[in-house]
């Protein structure tokens, strides 16, 4: 008796509900939300302010949105930032809007040369409450660009500095949790090294630390990240092409209060660790916030493989604010097949990899390198039955993707090692695309 009453209640309940919906028209059941009033107000604002104005977004970087926010004041209220361009003298416009009491009002306007807006980046570079607004500027097709650096005093955007670059970010180098603007540019001869600037709060406005040189022009330069030090401080790792064939990484910190390249070698005058036919990174490859810079070790070839074949280990080392290098892992990367294998630093020297189509072995020498024996096998698999045929041969699978699986094999060495198939499957990993450089 009681499902039956509960039956017809859910009934009756059903009939109301759609009762009420047959009243409604189908306009009202598809209706969008409505904008809040503060948007309304925002638009009306930006419709009035924008009248022989076009919308300019920046080109480049994480913001590239025409209208942003960030707490330019410091009053925990953000304020909106529209990026514009006029066909008047000075044709880039930062618009600044601020909501307050249900009200939208266009408080400061800064007009800059330019032909775009290159990137833009908040960032609290005096100290005070607020945000400074970093904004890149491209004046032309040329390599050279302009930025400068705006902070919010009174409603008003005022300039702290302006110079050129090829490449610009914001960092905090000296740990104060103030921001300073780094800056690459060319040098001052044609083709010459190029230079690093640092600007930061001085008594209070912004001056510059000294200059320091790099190890190759501004337009080889392909790669910069911000990274840790063995021993915490934080430094800037650019990474320069030379003749195509090689990467050279200068390591930019500050010792004491002078900015300076840790990474200079004293015998050569340029950059440590050359890496010749290889585009192979510095990068935070162990996750631990220190960056570790690669060096190439030739592999002994087998016997009867000529010296063209062989392989090559990399190690992995940090670097300290002094210039010394602490090692940190070995690995083998195969940039061909998109993968890589961290090996064990107490016997990775004494590896050697055999390639066989997609199958690489890895042999192990013995501490004479007079013999190898066989130490596991790598393979990638991309056939329907993959898995299955990995798990036939007495394998195992490392990781699999979409397409591929790929699966390895212990071979004779492996025991004596104690190289277990967990231990394996943990060091692979595939390799990573930059997001930022498109590079490996």
């Amino acid at each position: 008796m009681k499902k039956r009453i509960i039956c017809t209640c859910v009934l009756l309940l059903a009939a109301l509900l759609l009762g009420a919906c047959s009243m409604m028209t189908v306009d009202q059941m598809y209706l969008l939300p409505k904008h809040s009033d503060s948007y309304n107000h925002l638009q009306s604002a930006i419709d009035d302010a924008m009248h022989g104005l076009s919308y300019s977004a920046p080109l480049t970087g994480e913001n590239q949105q025409n209208v942003q926010m960030a707490d330019l004041d410091g009053d925990g209220e953000e304020e909106y930032i529209l990026f514009a361009k006029s066909t008047e003298e000075k044709p880039l416009r930062i618009l600044v809007f601020r909501i307050a009491d249900g009200q939208c009002n266009l408080v400061s306007t800064v007009a800059c040369n330019g032909s775009a807006f290159d990137l833009v980046e908040y960032a609290n570079m005096d100290g005070r409450p607020g945000m400074e607004i970093v904004v890149g500027r491209r004046l032309s097709d040329q390599l050279v660009r302009s930025v400068s650096v705006y902070t919010m005093e009174d409603n008003d955007m005022l300039q702290m500095v302006s110079v050129n670059y090829t490449k610009m970010l914001t960092v905090d180098l000296d740990g104060n949790q103030q921001s300073e603007l780094m800056v690459i540019r060319p040098g001052i001869a044609e083709g010459g090294f190029g230079v690093v600037e640092l600007y930061a709060m001085m008594g209070g406005t912004m001056g510059r630390y000294n200059e320091v040189t790099m190890s190759q022009p501004a337009d080889k330069l392909k790669r910069v990240i911000v990274g840790g030090l063995n021993g915490g401080a934080t430094a800037v790792f650019t990474a320069c092409t030379v003749d195509d064939t090689a990467i050279i990484t200068d390591i930019f910190t500050l010792v004491g209060n002078t900015l300076t390249n840790v990474a200079v070698s004293n015998e050569s005058g340029t950059s440590i660790q050359t890496m010749r036919n290889y585009y192979v990174y510095a990068d935070d490859l162990d996750n631990d916030g220190v960056v570790e810079l690669p060096s190439l070790i030739n592999m002994k070839p087998l016997e009867g493989r000529p010296n063209e074949d062989r392989h090559h280990l990399i190690r992995w080392y940090a670097m300290t604010s002094k210039g010394a290098e602490v090692d940190k892992l070995y690995t083998f990367h195969n940039f061909v097949g998109g993968w890589y294998v961290q090996l064990d630093g107490q016997w990775a020297t004494r590896i050697t990899v055999e390639n066989q189509a997609n199958q690489y072995i890895f042999h192990l020498w013995d501490e004479s390198y007079k013999r190898t024996r066989k130490l596991f096998t790598i393979t990638a698999l991309t056939g329907q039955n993959r898995e299955e045929q990995a798990l036939a041969d007495g394998g195992f699978v490392l990781l699999r993707t979409e397409s591929t699986a790929y699966v390895a094999s212990m071979e004779s060495a492996a025991k004596d090692l104690k190289l277990t198939q967990e231990n394996l499957i943990f060091s692979f990993r595939l390799i990573q695309q930059d997001w930022k450089t498109g590079e490996t």
